[in-house]
């Protein structure tokens, strides 16, 4: 099991110190999301600083960004860290695109698979004779002089990974990207049931097989030294657990455990305005469907309980504003849970 935590976005002059020591630890990498800060500058920081760990946005929203931006700085990223940059790119939805970033919008779902093959279109063009023609509906990139080609490194283009949470979004990204991001918001029984057989789908016709392909995330981890860390966290997840349940989107999670009275009558409260009652109405029942709850000395057996066989990366972060402190014997033990995906050397 590959291993994730989170950098202190906040503040660059945090980041290299917390960098050093999650590589000293033993995780296998950082994520970096696009919420309050940019995702790429703290792991430009992290990976000057680092030698080994992996560097992951998770994700960067593609949209208000053109393919040929999110492949520059892909490429840089890649190129000053000896290949260990992946982009991770999510769509976001409607209103944030419309609203947030001022961006137009159309189905997420084709316009993403145009948007991954218009980035590796543009790599390849850098890696190869310079030569660009990419033209779909929502894409078009033909003009590439001399001037503007990057200069060389000796590591292959970066892996593409792909936030995905319907039919649609999964399907693109077993077909176009090296990886799928799951929302946390995700069960056991819903990702064996309604994921899996879409990425598998996808793969066979994209003709990889699975264990070229990560999948990664698909619910929290609760855990801490003792078991009143364990609880204080464990409360944070029951509001988001809420949080996200009151959004109709995500409505098919809770009808596959037969709950979706739950997920109306949460949409009815945040209308109501009653954002501080909605974890009252999730039961630590509900909260262990989404996460693999116990304290460090448990938490590994937990963790491949919950999500052994079904994804290959986790994040030792429920919080993304708290990194995860999980002692490196214990990344270790986690490390050491089997999966199917196989990373490149």
């Amino acid at each position: 099991m590959r291993v994730f935590t989170t950098l202190p976005q906040e503040d660059l002059r945090k980041v290299g110190p917390a960098a050093q020591k999650i590589e000293a630890d033993g995780y296998t990498g950082v994520s970096t999301q696009e919420n309050r800060h940019d995702p790429f500058l703290s792991l430009a920081v992290a990976g000057v600083a680092t030698n080994r760990i992996e560097l992951h946005t998770g994700v960067a929203i593609s949209f208000p960004r053109s393919p040929m931006v999110a492949a520059n700085i892909g490429w840089d990223l890649a190129a000053s860290t000896g290949g260990r940059f992946t982009l991770g790119l999510g769509s976001q939805i409607r209103p944030h695109n419309e609203k947030r970033f001022s961006v137009p919008w159309s189905a997420p779902a084709p316009r993403m698979r145009e948007y991954i093959q218009s980035v590796r279109a543009i790599w390849a063009a850098w890696k190869g004779d310079g030569k660009l023609d990419y033209e779909g509906k929502h894409y078009r990139f033909t003009l590439m002089t001399p001037n503007f080609v990057p200069e060389p490194y000796d590591a292959p283009p970066p892996r593409i990974g792909l936030a995905a949470v319907g039919p649609a979004m999964l399907k693109v990204a077993a077909e176009e990207s090296d990886g799928a991001k799951l929302h946390v918001f995700c069960t056991a029984r819903y990702l064996e049931n309604r994921i899996l057989p879409i990425i598998t789908e996808g793969l066979a016709r994209s003709g990889r097989s699975r264990e070229a392909f990560e999948i990664s995330g698909g619910g929290f981890v609760v855990t801490g030294k003792d078991d009143a860390a364990v609880q204080k966290l464990l409360d944070w997840v029951r509001y988001r657990v809420a949080f996200y349940g009151s959004t109709p989107a995500y409505w098919p999670v809770l009808d596959e455990h037969g709950l979706g009275d739950l997920g109306r009558k949460l949409n009815a409260m945040t209308k109501a305005g009653q954002w501080d009652k909605i974890a009252a109405e999730i039961s630590d029942e509900v909260v262990h469907l989404f996460a693999a709850v116990g304290r460090h000395d448990q938490i590994a057996k937990a963790i491949e309980a919950r999500f052994g066989g079904l994804v290959d990366s986790i994040s030792a972060s429920a919080n993304s504003a708290k990194p995860s402190d999980l002692p490196p014997g214990l990344i270790q033990d986690i490390a050491r849970i089997p999966t199917r995906y196989r990373a490149a050397a």
